[in-house]
């Protein structure tokens, strides 16, 4: 095997040659079939043959944004999985979360990280946010044969506007169609099978100003209305421990909030509907 800078030399020629900040346009030039929308599949619909993520929530604050998800997976009528994580890092100010399959969604989302640390590196500076957005628009697009198939990934992104004149505005909602749509969402937004629910919750209970504990809490009481009334969408399981994943953005960077903070916070809005059950 060479060694030093030979060992090397073949992956800067190739970005060299094909000129773009692009990962994702760089793999579909050099190995298209690695991109999630590329690979064939059978003829016919494959929604029952594979998990799917339900439930996100995001709500904004003045200084950031607020996201959680659920933890359950179905596959059809059966729950796959009961801790399945559905908010992840983008980078270090902003967050996405996954709706629809959830295998090619997660891939969705490790290629859209790589995308942008890649431009980062390839360009030399941070793509701006609408930027940012408009790039996992693209990705997204990109899979939309494989959707007609059943197989849909809607993601909710979100994050902390670096170029906001006003930082109380600063967080920022986007959310998708799967033809690629891309569409700004104002105070707070979900997506899913429970997203009605969990809207109307918001919607209810949301108020200009909220702080950041406060959409914390509304993001954690939404799922569970969501849950209340959607199967797919699963509630908070104090006997495993198992609590939604919340994220938080601010122009501090991205960081989630620990079970330590989260389970506390569950208990006891479980105990206020003991005796309110509809909130």
């Amino acid at each position: 095997m060479p060694s030093g800078p030979q060992q090397w030399s073949r992956l800067p020629d190739l970005l060299a040659a094909h000129g773009s900040g692009s990962f994702s346009e760089f793999l579909g030039s050099v190995a298209p079939e690695l991109l999630p929308g590329r690979r064939p599949l059978s003829p016919g619909s494959a929604t029952g043959l594979a998990p799917h993520g339900t439930t996100i929530v995001a709500v904004t604050f003045p200084g950031g944004v607020v996201m959680a998800g659920d933890r359950r997976a179905t596959m059809g009528n059966v729950i796959a999985q009961r801790d399945i994580e559905k908010v992840f890092p983008a980078d270090e100010f902003s967050c996405v979360g996954i709706a629809g399959t959830a295998g090619i969604a997660i891939e969705v989302v490790r290629l859209f990280q790589v995308e942008l640390e890649h431009y980062e590196k390839i360009e030399g500076n941070t793509l701006s946010l609408d930027g940012k957005a408009n790039r996992l628009a693209t990705m997204i697009r990109g899979n939309l044969a494989v959707a007609m198939q059943g197989l849909a990934v809607v993601p909710l992104y979100a994050g902390y506007d670096l170029d906001a004149e006003d930082e109380a505005k600063a967080g920022r909602i986007f959310s998708y169609d799967v033809t690629g749509g891309r569409y700004e969402e104002h105070s707070f937004h979900s997506v899913g099978s429970g997203s009605s629910f969990a809207r109307s919750a918001l919607k209810k209970r949301y108020s200009e100003g909220v702080s950041e504990a406060g959409a914390i809490r509304l993001c954690v009481e939404a799922l569970y209305d969501a849950a209340d009334d959607d199967s797919a969408t699963g509630g908070p399981d104090i006997t495993r421990k198992i609590f939604p994943i919340v994220a938080v953005v601010t122009a501090d960077g991205y960081r989630r909030a620990d079970d330590d903070q989260i389970g506390p916070l569950v208990e006891a809005m479980l105990q206020e509907r003991m005796t309110n059950p509809g909130g």
